[in-house]
């Protein structure tokens, strides 16, 4: 992840920190009072309902650019060389631990239409949550249990959608050029067939669908404006005077 020397020299004068897990990933919200020596670029601790979480500090936010009002946790300390280091070597571990968990999930059985896309661990290694995808809700007891006994860390079985697939995946788009979701896109906004239409698309599925089998994220990209634009154009086929 990159950061800018101009951004990275930005004092924490402020009292909110938003802190991003990965690389392409929605912000969270710290309270970085505590911590007058924090800039943005800086690697911090924090605490999420997923356990202790190695994040970076993306920007910060003075209490007046708030207005949800809310109470934020704590940064818990700034990251390490040690966490840091800590990071790589379990994020090393990663493929072997999707490796074993679909062996697991081969033996047990019953997993034959399940997809087991990605495995992550959190800087320290006392979690491990492995990404799945299926048509329909999954029971995993048996599979998490046999899990627990093979690794050390808590387990976590996350059932996710084609979307979410086609972002940890990664890989080319139709286009020619990485997928969105996987180089700036972090969240998923709603399309629909209207937006295609509005915009003078084609409606065969095989150009206006994603690799990950939905309708592709940029069709929405220009849609406000062909929208605004139409509302000033004639209607196909209507006779018009011109100046000329």
């Amino acid at each position: 992840m990159t950061i800018t020397n101009e951004e990275h020299i930005q004092t924490v004068t402020n009292t909110i920190a938003g802190v991003r897990f990965y690389e392409i990933g929605k912000l969270y919200h710290f309270s970085a009072d505590h911590l007058s020596g924090l800039r943005v670029g800086d690697w911090v601790v924090v605490e999420t309902t997923r356990g202790r979480q190695l994040g970076q500090v993306m920007n910060m936010l003075s209490p007046q650019d708030d207005d949800t009002r809310r109470d934020y946790k704590p940064i818990l300390r700034q990251a390490t060389p040690t966490d840091m280091m800590s990071q790589k070597l379990w994020k090393a571990r990663e493929v072997e631990a999707l490796i074993i968990c679909r062996e697991k999930a081969a033996e047990i059985g019953g997993f034959q239409a399940t997809k087991f896309v990605a495995a992550q661990y959190n800087y320290d290694g006392t979690l491990l949550a492995f990404m799945f995808t299926a048509e329909d809700k999954i029971n995993t007891n048996r599979l998490r249990s046999a899990l627990q006994r093979s690794f050390k860390a808590k387990i976590e079985l996350r059932q996710v959608g084609p979307r979410d697939v086609a972002k940890l995946l990664g890989g080319m788009g139709a286009c020619g050029i990485p997928r969105c979701c996987s180089t700036f896109l972090t969240d998923f906004s709603p399309i629909s067939i209207k937006m295609a239409k509005a915009q003078g698309i084609s409606l065969n599925p095989t150009e206006i669908t994603g690799m990950c089998g939905r309708l592709r994220c940029c069709l929405i990209y220009e849609y406000e404006q062909y929208v605004e634009a139409r509302k000033q154009l004639p209607k196909r086929n209507k006779r018009i005077g011109t100046p000329h």
